[in-house]
């Protein structure tokens, strides 16, 4: 038999759902957006722009000035690019070691078996629950017996593991299928090489992930480059910008002009890994499932 058609008079139903599913997102958008338009538009305005109200989103004329304020500081000291330099190299170094110490750390107790393992892994899990500000002063007086104040070495080492790291990467390793290493161990490849050649070029989209988050850790960190760090040169991008917004005469073109570029290299990260980092939260929640 036939099916039966639609009867004509059959009333297709408004899909309200489906639009308050988008304005919500778009208020949102709009939300989350509006911070970023206003640091950009405002960078290149004058301070007496920026508080006029109403406030014009475009700027009128373009004040590219700020930008040389920004680099030069108010104090002429043009040591904005020094700091740029140094919260580039601690947060590239503390990324890059921590997602290997992770990978490597939770390739150990996601696919061996051994007395102790989830000790020492819900060992390691009870760190996330100890604030960085319960251990602050401790780690600042054992940096401070070993000579690291105002180094590279001193702004890094604290960071260089990161419990998180550790589980993110357990959790995404453990359904890492073993045929593919019992098959390696057979064919006589070492365990390092295991690792560094079959199971670490295929946890790209975890590596990005954990990449990402302690680059944006360490750019954002503000605590401790304030305890450890005495010199203008040693300081980074965070304590520039709260030097930056305490002057006494502060421009705020200038002062966002610095929040500006401050924000370029998370843009550019972000921009270069978001494939993978959007799959990584997929791809998680997918094996999670």
């Amino acid at each position: 038999m036939e099916h039966m058609a639609a009867l004509p008079n059959e009333k297709k139903r408004f899909p309200w759902i489906a639009i308050i599913r988008w304005l919500v997102l778009v208020i949102v958008l709009v939300f989350t957006l509006m911070p970023l338009v206003f640091m950009i538009s405002a960078s290149f305005m004058t301070s007496r722009q920026i508080v006029r109200m109403p406030f014009s989103w475009i700027p009128n004329p373009i004040h590219l000035e700020n930008y040389v304020k920004a680099f030069q500081g108010n104090d002429m000291s043009w040591i904005f690019p020094r700091n740029i330099l140094n919260s580039l190299i601690v947060s590239i170094t503390v990324a890059i070691t921590t997602v290997f110490i992770a990978a490597i750390t939770g390739y150990g107790l996601a696919k061996f078996r051994f007395r102790g393992r989830n000790f020492v892994f819900m060992a390691i899990m009870a760190t996330m629950m100890i604030p960085f500000e319960a251990i602050m002063i401790p780690l600042y007086m054992v940096a401070t017996g070993l000579r690291l104040q105002d180094s590279y070495i001193g702004l890094i080492l604290p960071f260089l593991v990161s419990a998180f790291g550790v589980f993110q990467m357990r959790q995404y390793l453990t359904t890492f299928p073993t045929e593919f290493l019992d098959a390696s161990r057979v064919d006589g490849l070492h365990e390092f090489w295991i690792f560094w050649r079959i199971v670490f070029p295929n946890c790209t989209p975890v590596i990005a992930t954990l990449g990402i988050l302690s680059f944006r850790g360490q750019w954002d960190n503000l605590l401790w480059p304030l305890l450890i760090t005495q010199s203008e040169k040693m300081k980074t991008i965070p304590l520039y910008i709260t030097k930056f917004s305490e002057e006494k005469l502060t421009d705020e073109g200038a002062m966002m002009a610095v929040a500006m570029m401050a924000s370029i290299p998370m843009f550019v990260l972000f921009a270069a890994l978001s494939k993978y980092f959007i799959g990584g939260a997929a791809v998680y929640e997918s094996r999670k499932g």
